[in-house]
């Protein structure tokens, strides 16, 4: 048997930041030395590490951040057609976490005062409207509550560790371990 042979394939991984500071993509930097292991188990598809812009089919797809626009609802609804296994990563995915503080304000009034009424602005400014920009949602919203979660990893953000038992979990086909004391809030 062939070296080719004997090594199994690379599962296909994406990564995406959604409503969120992308501080859970860090903590995946922050495996360390341990990406070359990684870099042998799995190829990155779309990740802000490859800059891959599209989505093809992957085995699992890491969703690190909420829905605040109808573009992370578009980014995730594809997200979850394409990947076999979808991982909330951090507590913006998971509850919202810090962006879903403005929802007990109006996304309206937020907008006003930001681009219209604020001090200091040009006369006759105006909250943009241009087709480009996504429509903002009323609320911000965890992921679990426009698609189906295979796996939760909490944290804000999750430590290196908790990532890495995650990923060699499932590119070895086993159940990702809960070990609270892998969970931390900075």
């Amino acid at each position: 048997m062939t070296q080719r042979e004997s090594t199994p394939p690379k599962l296909r991984v994406a990564t995406v930041s959604l409503a969120g500071c992308f501080g859970c993509h860090m903590s995946l930097l922050d495996i360390d030395e341990r990406l070359f292991t990684l870099a042998q188990r799995v190829e990155f598809d779309r990740s802000p590490l490859t800059d891959i812009k599209n989505l093809g089919d992957c085995d699992i797809g890491l969703i690190e951040g909420g829905l605040c626009n109808s573009e992370n609802v578009e980014v995730l609804r594809n997200f979850r057609a394409r990947c076999k296994i979808l991982v909330a990563v951090g507590a913006c995915a998971i509850n919202g976490g810090l962006p879903a503080q403005r929802n007990a304000l109006d996304i309206g009034q937020i907008l006003v005062d930001v681009y219209h009424a604020r001090p200091g602005l040009a006369a006759g400014s105006a909250v943009p409207n241009d087709p480009e920009l996504p429509l903002p949602l009323a609320r911000v919203h965890p992921i679990h509550e426009v698609v189906r979660v295979d796996h939760f990893l909490p944290g804000c953000p999750p430590s290196a560790d908790a990532i890495w038992a995650l990923l060699s979990a499932l590119t070895e086909g086993r159940m990702p371990p809960n070990d609270p004391s892998l969970i931390r809030f900075d």
